[in-house]
């Protein structure tokens, strides 16, 4: 374990599925009630991009008994790649957004909002998998 490293307990993993969940949530309500996506495409987008790590964090809790904490992306990318190779290619798509969607003055495109929301959807369904299976 390195100091970028947290062991879960299984209060840590299902606190971080809630957040998953409730993250995804927030993504589809304030996609549906929006008059035009589009005007709200950065905001569901940065939801998706913490909904998509907070799964990330419960899947490597459940199969490695760790997640990754701080800023380093790689680091909980290699992680995730450890405790689910598929899922860490979802988890890159949407970090690859995260600059985008939260701090840059640029607004995401029609196609990274639907591609952010694939990501985020495929992370929760593994996440599920993972915790049910």
């Amino acid at each position: 374990m390195t100091a970028r490293e947290k062991r879960c307990t299984p209060a840590v993993r299902d606190g971080r599925a809630r957040k998953a969940r409730q993250f995804a949530d927030a993504f589809h309500t304030i996609h549906e009630w929006a008059d035009e996506p589009g005007d709200v495409a950065d905001a569901c987008v940065t939801l998706a991009v913490h909904a998509g790590i907070a799964a990330a964090d419960a899947i490597c809790c459940a199969r490695l008994g760790i997640h990754s904490t701080g800023d380093n992306h790689q680091q909980a990318q290699a992680l995730l790649e450890r405790a689910d190779r598929a899922a860490k290619k979802h988890l890159t798509t949407l970090l690859s957004l995260k600059t985008t969607a939260g701090y840059s003055e640029q607004s995401v495109t029609a196609a990274d909002l639907k591609r952010a929301e694939r990501a985020m959807e495929a992370l929760i369904k593994a996440m599920d998998a993972t915790l049910t299976g």
